[in-house]
């Protein structure tokens, strides 16, 4: 692993700024006379820091550098990547382990609009990042057509429909608490990513602006109302056949053991969203795994007579494709009000899933139910027997052996790809917020970059990235990034020369693929070009060499050459 002096931009600071970074307000003096030299681009670095973050994903560009040069006179560790997106994916992740806001700084225009694929997984999967571009000099706002480098019309409309809030800083006075204001907005419930713009003049030019030193935010808490949670604890029970499907509100909550704790009390079945994963123990007598996109479990979910749902909005992936009718009372936990009873008419609780499963443990009676244990086998002897019936033996190993290699607590990341559509339904997480996908917005070329800001957050473990050739190559140039601050990711490239889950969907809508097929690079001659370890393996070696590889420091690069296929689909049935 590369160490820390050489990830983190360590100046000489002034007495001032070192105050300030201790949490102490300056002196009266000194706030009265702030060192010369700073510029509107350390306000934006002082404001970071007081607010308490200390990693800064990005890169530079033109309008931007005067907050990258206000990066060297701080302790801010900056970890830079080489395209905005994957900049973006890496502060999603970071943003996913620690539950803090993972500033992104950006460049105007062609850099900014590289993001949004990334800005928009984070809005998707509630994932805190606080994202800072630079705009064009002030002169040149207000939509006229001034032929400034990177001029866009409405930088900030471009962004309104994907993050969760903008916010504009047109004086250096406002820089503070338009930051303050957008670091709170990203971490109140739901988290997302927030926007915040700067003109490039405002972030160059001087300033007598004291040095910034308070940065208390409350980002506000979402309880539910009591008279909700009164109705919800005695429908719940009452009920004769509850269950309970369990999203990524219960994770980004921490709420898994208070989930738990409400299941064994009420004796009701789980299934966790694939947003979800980890949210409840896999091998639980009451867990129903997460085998959404199966009719048996659909038929189950459907039958129960008061159907719980904490921290999901009960989308596309979570009802079997929109096929899920339940027949009983919904009650649904939701921190986001937009997705409340947006698809099935429930008793809505807008709350936060931790605090709402609080008062719901408070008040629920508790049931005995001896044939819940035998009900949820008996659906998981179901689905295993459609599965069995295919002829998947390869995929179903390829997954096992990834499971055996990773360690427990290992943090993994996967791209849009066959494997990962195997991981949503058959993986066992082992526990909450340790696997994550763009299953979000569904992007490509999330798994790889996302993985190295993950490392960035936490280096005691290692972290699995786990990508098809096709998505590998949106990040690939990230291989630079983890060589040169040696992060500690393993990255296992699944390559079947194509786009292998559209040449599945191609194939069964159409009888054959276009533009699916695709010749690609030696991924491991390529990672080696980086300074790279990589591997080729194969299904029997994957377990040994994926080990081997987690278990070295610094980056690696494994490739399994396989063509995967999917489990049929129930839905279209």
């Amino acid at each position: 692993m590369t160490h820390d002096h050489d990830l983190v931009l360590r100046p000489t600071a002034s007495p001032t700024l070192e105050s300030a970074r201790a949490g102490g307000p300056p002196s009266p003096e000194a706030a009265l006379n702030p060192p010369p030299g700073r510029t509107g681009g350390d306000l934006v670095v002082e404001s970071l820091a007081a607010l308490g973050a200390t990693t800064v994903f990005g890169l530079p560009g033109q309008h931007a550098l005067a907050v990258f040069d206000a990066l060297r006179r701080s302790d801010l560790r900056y970890v830079g990547l080489r395209v905005e997106n994957n900049a973006g994916f890496a502060a999603d992740a970071y943003g996913r382990i620690t539950g803090e806001a993972a500033p992104l700084l950006l460049s105007t225009g062609p850099g900014a609009l590289t993001s949004l694929a990334a800005l928009q997984e984070a809005r998707a999967a509630s994932a805190p990042v606080l994202a800072i571009c630079s705009q064009v000099p002030t002169a040149g706002l207000g939509g006229g057509r001034h032929g400034h480098l990177h001029e866009l019309p409405d930088q900030a409309a471009s962004f309104r429909g994907v993050v969760k809030s903008v916010h504009t800083a047109r004086t250096q006075s406002q820089i503070p608490s338009a930051i303050a204001e957008a670091w709170t907005s990203a971490l109140s419930v739901p988290h997302g990513p927030v926007w915040v713009e700067i003109p490039q003049d405002v972030l160059l030019a001087e300033t007598s602006v004291p040095v910034v030193s308070g940065g208390d935010t409350f980002p506000e808490e979402l309880p539910p109302r009591p008279e909700l949670t009164a109705v919800a604890a005695d429908l719940l029970t009452r009920a004769e056949r509850p269950a309970i499907v369990a999203g990524g509100g219960v994770v980004r909550a921490d709420a898994a053991k208070k989930l738990r704790q409400l299941a064994e009390r009420l004796q009701a079945p789980v299934v966790t969203t694939y947003g979800g994963k980890g949210a409840f123990p896999w091998t639980h007598p009451l867990s129903l795994q997460s085998w959404l996109e199966d009719r048996h479990t659909t038929d189950f979910l459907e039958d129960a007579d008061v159907l719980l749902v904490v921290g999901s909005g009960l989308g596309e992936l979570s009802s079997n494709y929109h096929t899920f009718a339940p027949r009983g009372r919904v009650i649904q936990i939701e921190a986001d009000l937009g997705k409340l009873e947006a698809n099935h008419p429930a008793l809505g609780i807008h709350a936060d899933a931790r605090l709402a499963l609080q008062a719901l443990l408070e008040t629920v009676g508790e049931r005995t139910d001896p044939a819940a244990p035998e009900r949820v086998s008996g659906v998981l002897d179901k689905v295993h027997d459609r599965i069995a019936a295919q002829d998947l033996t390869l995929e179903q190993d390829v997954l096992a052996a990834v499971r055996k290699a990773l360690p427990p607590r290992a943090p993994s990341f996967w791209d849009m790809t066959i494997l990962a559509y195997w991981a949503w339904s058959a993986f066992d997480a082992k526990a909450p917020n340790t696997m994550h996908s763009a299953q979000g917005a569904g992007g490509l070329g999330y798994a790889f970059p996302a993985a190295l800001g993950a490392a960035a957050a936490d280096p005691t473990h290692p972290v699995l990235a786990v990508s098809g050739d096709g998505g590998a190559l949106y990040s690939v140039a990230e291989l630079a990034t983890a060589r040169q601050y040696g992060l500690n990711v393993t990255w296992l490239i699944v390559d079947d020369g194509g786009y292998g889950i559209l040449r599945e969907y191609m194939t069964d809508a159409f009888g054959q693929p276009t533009a699916t097929d695709l010749p690609g690079p030696d991924f491991v001659a390529l990672a080696e070009s980086f300074g790279v370890p990589g591997v080729r393996t194969s299904p029997e070696t994957l377990e040994t060499d994926l080990a081997k590889a987690l278990a070295a420091p610094g980056p690696s690069v494994v490739v399994l050459p396989a063509v995967l296929r999917t489990f049929a689909p129930t839905h279209t049935k």
